[in-house]
């Protein structure tokens, strides 16, 4: 199909123009290519190593949560020149949701991650650019059994500060490097809060206000928002697509 048309698509099903971000994230198309799509590709990162899977693979456009110029304006030398030049190359385009897809109340790695614990949204927390960015959901699960359904869903190590109960029944989940909000999660009367990185300090901030604080990696908790929407995107315009794993282990 048409790329303008993937993209346009695209666009409007993530609401890139609607959900605020970092200025640097430029969600949307950030490389193009000769204007066909045959075959989809998705990771988390765009890095040399996703950009050679993706030509290994075959794809012509590729699904990315993290783009190319989080550094902001900057000279197209070094490694920036090599990522954009094999893109180019290869005829591969790459089309980059940071929040918009963090977001998404159906392809979101929020919603997924929370659903993956056998929980539905119920609401929002963690205000962030003027709007909310984390879901929550009720449950009633033993803290050490949320934490082993993370490690078997994921496939990843989890870290877990035990600062709430040892029963779990209001959990909040924001992906990726999120663990500054542990006083939002208490404010809206969370007793866990799943993430995937902190900061030292998050520890006391879990212990004080009272909080279990779940660490299950900020590369882990963000690779069901790429999937889900290179599934979505594949189901809905008849495309192939491969999944493109690179995990950094953090």
């Amino acid at each position: 199909m048409r790329l303008d048309e993937l993209v346009r698509y695209l666009d409007d099903y993530l609401r890139v123009r609607e959900v605020a971000d970092d200025r640097n994230a430029l969600n949307g198309l950030q490389v193009e290519n000769a204007g066909e799509v045959r075959h989809l590709a998705a990771a988390v990162d765009a890095c040399q190593a996703t950009i050679a899977m993706a030509a290994e693979r075959g794809a012509d456009l590729l699904l990315v949560h993290h783009g190319l110029f989080w550094a902001g304006l900057e000279p197209l030398t070094g490694r920036t020149y090599r990522r954009v030049t094999a893109l180019v190359r290869q005829g591969i385009a790459l089309y980059a949701a940071h929040l918009p897809l963090d977001r998404h109340p159906e392809v979101g790695n929020n919603v997924l991650l929370l659903r993956e614990l056998g929980m539905e949204p119920r609401g929002e927390f963690g205000e962030h650019l003027g709007a909310p960015l984390g879901v929550w959901g009720e449950g009633d699960a033993d803290r050490e059994a949320l934490a082993a359904r993370l490690r078997e869903g994921l496939g990843a190590e989890v870290k877990v500060i035990p600062g709430g109960p040892a029963q779990c029944r209001r959990v909040g989940v924001i992906t990726g490097a999120a663990g500054g909000f542990v006083r939002a999660a208490k404010e809206v009367g969370l007793d866990t809060f799943v993430t995937g990185e902190a900061h030292h300090w998050t520890y006391f901030d879990a212990e004080e206000y009272g909080v279990n604080v779940l660490l299950a990696g900020h590369y882990a908790t963000e690779t069901l928002g790429v999937r889900a929407l290179a599934a979505h995107v594949s189901e809905r315009f008849h495309l192939p697509w491969s999944f493109l794993d690179h995990p950094t282990g953090l």
